[in-house]
């Protein structure tokens, strides 16, 4: 079957069942933390700044991760992230369950796992043109966020139940227990060994990587539009929205699993299509549906009920989708393999570098001026800087390449 041909490759299947376990059982994590911490302090300052110490250590660990990831076997790096990551998500469940948390513990942990994160990026956007051919690469991403928006849908809704049931201390221990069971499974993942060429030192590999991200204009114009685009939607989306959920009887924290729910589900029918028919302009395409993440920002801002944030979540998740597998593929297919961690990892640094500013500026902001004006100015100017892109003509043009389609 054309839509599952990356199963064929026995090194992705094994990372694939890996991968799906870690998204099952980590769906309801961000939910599950985002009221752990409201619980403990109900100001949205406090949730802004652990996700800001979350952001923070992944941002600064990020380049290391990536030529890390290049010179060492990238499911070994996997595997060893996720030993600190049980040790950091299972920490909080604990605290939790003693009565034990405070917002600045959970913020140390917080950082522990985004450091950890720094690690484990880098290497899976590297490790999958590793585990698949070039003909496939476009299945196996989609494939992948096929699982992580199945997981999307029912996770976080069940989670809000979860949270408001037994307390956010339970999605955790279940978290952990997946990356528990996801290290022995990427020890069926064979790759070759990393090319053995000149050694050379870290800030060497640093500016390797930095020449193949700045040689491309594609690339580093699409960068500098997220890095606006994730402060906005950090801040909006991952702060504004759970405090107006947690204060707002129209949407509730029930409410707000069923909206990021929806966001999910539009993603999943986006997969399913997308592993069976090919994406010929990724970056264009995909830009244009960044686009749509203004509708449910709009709508959070006007009128919060859950039905209709839900369905233009489920509209931007769909647009989110085309952009996600259509970037994956660009960078597989135009990067080297060899270098391909380093340049990820410049690419998430620029991506990530400015969602402290937005989570700890709509921490403040959401308090102190009107919500609906707030969501609706910053739905306008996200609209605004993803279509700017598609001014490039190389963001514009990007096809795919030679034969990749013709190999389908």
């Amino acid at each position: 079957m054309r839509g599952l041909a990356a199963m064929q490759d026995r090194g992705f299947r094994w990372f694939f069942l890996a991968r799906t376990i870690t998204m099952v059982t980590g769906s309801m994590s961000s939910i599950a933390l985002a009221f752990a911490v409201l619980q403990i302090d109900n100001e949205a300052t406090s949730l802004a700044g652990v996700l800001a110490a979350f952001t923070i250590s992944n941002i600064v660990f990020l380049l290391i991760g990536g030529v890390v990831a290049d010179r060492l076997p990238r499911a070994l790096i996997i595997q060893t992230c996720y030993v600190f990551d049980i040790l950091s998500i299972g920490t909080v469940a604990v605290l939790l369950f003693t009565g034990t948390a405070t917002v600045p513990l959970i913020a140390l942990l917080a950082a522990v796992n985004g450091a950890s994160s720094a690690f484990v990026l880098p290497a899976m956007q590297g490790i999958i043109p590793q585990l698949t051919t070039p003909a496939h690469l476009q299945q196996a991403n989609a494939m992948l966020s096929f699982v992580r928006s199945a997981v999307t849908i029912g996770g976080p809704a069940i989670a809000g139940v979860l949270v408001a049931t037994a307390g956010p201390a339970w999605a955790m221990v279940v978290q952990a227990a997946g990356w528990l069971a996801a290290i022995p499974i990427l020890a069926m993942v064979k790759l070759p060994p990393p090319a053995q060429g000149e050694k050379a030192t870290m800030l060497a590999d640093l500016r390797t990587g930095w020449r193949e991200f700045w040689m491309r204009p594609w690339l580093w114009t699409v960068v500098l539009a997220f890095m606006i685009m994730n402060a906005i939607h950090a801040g909006a989306w991952g702060v504004a929205g759970p405090f107006i959920a947690n204060n707002d009887p129209l949407l509730g924290i029930a409410g707000w699993g069923w909206v990021v729910s929806a966001e999910g589900a539009g993603v999943l029918v986006m997969t399913l299509l997308l592993m069976w028919l090919p994406l010929r302009r990724p970056l264009r395409w995909g830009m244009i549906g960044m686009a749509a993440f203004a509708l449910p920002l709009t709508m959070l801002g006007v009128h919060p009920a859950v039905v209709l944030v839900a369905i233009a979540a489920f509209v931007a998740g769909a647009g989110m989708e085309v952009f996600g597998t259509g970037w994956s593929v660009a960078m597989m297919e135009n990067v080297p393999v060899e270098k391909l961690s380093r340049v990820s990892s410049y690419d998430m640094l620029g991506s990530f570098v400015a969602i402290p500013i937005g989570t700890l500026a709509f921490g403040w902001l959401i308090t102190h001026v009107d919500a609906g004006t707030l969501l609706v100015a910053s739905a306008i100017v996200y609209a605004v800087v993803a279509l700017s892109t598609l001014l490039v003509p190389s963001v514009w043009r990007m096809g795919r390449a030679d034969g990749a389609l013709a190999a389908r």
